[in-house]
């Protein structure tokens, strides 16, 4: 289970890497989101401004994180 986020991770990054120029070009060059919510707030901007396929592959980012959320909350 401790893999996953970095996974997630690793998917939100690719995703930073190849709509950077299209639709995040506002943020840093080097920047990569280091928490959930800036994870969040990346998938947000590829959704509203990127491509439907952009689009799609942030939802189902934003689906896993918030299973791995909801997993996290119903242990503690």
């Amino acid at each position: 289970m401790k893999d996953e986020p970095r996974s997630l991770a690793g998917l939100v990054n690719a995703l930073v890497d190849e709509y950077r120029t299209r639709c995040l070009w506002f943020l840093r060059p080097d920047y990569y989101p280091a928490t959930r919510d800036e994870q969040l707030r990346v998938l947000d901007y590829v959704q509203r401004h990127g491509d439907r396929a952009g689009y799609v592959r942030a939802a189902t980012i934003r689906q896993w994180l918030s299973q791995i959320s909801s997993g996290d909350s119903a242990a503690s």
